[in-house]
């Protein structure tokens, strides 16, 4: 069963052996993942499953990593101390991936052991209390956005029925183009993207976010679209309130903690 979704960010700068004296302008992001972390320890998961990008990444297939254990790879942000292991749920995976390509999902196995950034900051900031869950790393391909939405919809029937505890997170960030010392430059773009997204969010408007125009997705430089709309496939018909804990770009990359509280 699901109990508990969320959107994170996933820049390393979050985390506190990266940060260091960044830290104190990312207070309002950090402050919501710790909340969020409180959230989910009481909604005693035994699975997370995580959208985000992962080292292994298909054009035209999702793929989940089936890799036991599955450690972080931070060195390229000089942290050598991210030392977390978490092991996979093989039976649930198995139960996933039988009854995705039943549907005829486009979806892959793959053995990635070191997990990225993007997952080091999920894991990090939200499972200190929570040493054992089990995690299930799912990556979103290049498909478009209907293939993704509709990948979240197949995942739906396992999570919802499964006799596991299941918290479903997706990791990226919104736009890296706000402004002139943004990673990707300034785009217009940028912002618009952000505000859209935090609109769409708030309402749970998902005709609105599967139709948001390609171009300005593309020029906002962003790394979640993909994995909200996997995870708004997935809480179709579902009563949740969004709920928005923080929004903050002040490295000229968004960041937003979303939890859709489930009613």
């Amino acid at each position: 069963m699901l109990v508990f979704a969320a959107l994170t960010p996933s820049s390393p700068l979050l985390l506190p052996s990266i940060h260091k004296e960044k830290g104190v302008k990312l207070q309002k992001t950090l402050d919501a993942m710790e909340e969020l972390a409180e959230e989910l320890y009481a909604s005693h998961p035994d699975v997370i499953l995580l959208l985000s990008e992962h080292p292994t990444t298909y054009q035209d297939a999702f793929s989940i990593n089936i890799s036991n254990p599955y450690t972080f790879d931070m060195s390229a942000f000089g942290d050598l101390g991210f030392d977390r292991k978490l092991h996979p749920d093989i039976e649930t995976i198995d139960r996933l991936q039988r009854n995705l390509r039943n549907q005829d999902q486009p979806v892959t196995l793959t053995t990635d052991e070191a997990l990225d950034h993007g997952s080091a900051v999920a894991i990090g900031l939200l499972t200190e209390k929570l040493p054992d869950v089990k995690l299930i790393p799912i990556t979103y391909s290049s498909l478009d956005a209907k293939a993704h939405f509709q990948f979240g919809q197949a995942l739906k029937d396992i999570v919802f029925n499964a006799d596991k505890r299941i918290a479903v997170i997706a990791s990226g960030d919104l736009s890296h183009a706000l402004e002139s010392k943004s990673p990707a430059g300034f785009h217009k773009d940028g912002l618009l993207f952000d505000e859209k997204i935090k609109e769409l969010v708030s309402q749970k408007n998902t005709a609105a976010l599967i139709s948001i125009d390609s171009d300005l997705v593309e020029n906002a430089q962003q790394t979640a679209y993909q994995q909200l709309l996997i995870l708004f496939g997935l809480l179709e018909r579902v009563s949740v309130k969004p709920s928005i804990l923080s929004y903050e770009a002040p490295f000229g990359v968004g960041f937003m903690v979303a939890n859709f509280v489930l009613k």
